[in-house]
């Protein structure tokens, strides 16, 4: 049996920008249209990704048959960004890309969640993270309603 259409985990590497902003871009406008419509372009978006997020954060793709499929970053111990592109979502490829992310945070990794982003809320819980805090929306730039969810190993046995 050949790996063809097996998927695989792999660092981002600076070349992957442009994608990387393509699958943030169209995730975000798929999965949360509550928010704001983007005033950024792809090539801005390209940028912040090469020059903030792949210089701040470990981010790993997640690749099959040479074509990335989604992202996670994560800045030290907190999940930033977690991006699948639409038309692969509730395929298993989350669940990798988390997966990697867990095994590379021995010490447990927290995230913020928009408590309207039932969907992602509903994925966090099924792969054990708890609820730590709510905000108003004071801490995030689109002024949301959010929580703080967090996975611990102890937690997950």
């Amino acid at each position: 049996m050949s790996d063809v259409g097996k998927p695989e985990i792999r660092f981002a590497h600076v070349a992957d920008a442009p994608v990387i902003a393509r699958i943030h871009m169209a995730s975000r406008a798929a999965t949360m249209p509550y928010l704001p419509r983007q005033k950024r372009s792809h090539d801005q978006v390209a940028r912040w990704a090469e020059d903030v997020l792949l210089k701040s954060c470990r981010t790993w793709v997640v690749v099959r048959d040479g074509e990335i499929l989604g992202y996670a970053a994560v800045e030290g111990d907190m999940l930033e960004h977690l991006y699948l592109r639409p038309d692969v979502r509730r395929q298993g490829i989350g669940t990798l890309l988390l997966d990697e992310v867990k095994r590379n945070s021995p010490d447990g990794v927290s995230l913020h969640v928009f408590q309207q982003n039932t969907d992602a809320r509903a994925f966090y819980e099924l792969h054990g993270f708890t609820v730590l805090d709510t905000s108003d929306g004071h801490r995030n730039m689109e002024n949301l309603p959010d929580m703080t969810l967090r996975w611990t190993p102890d937690a997950a046995r």
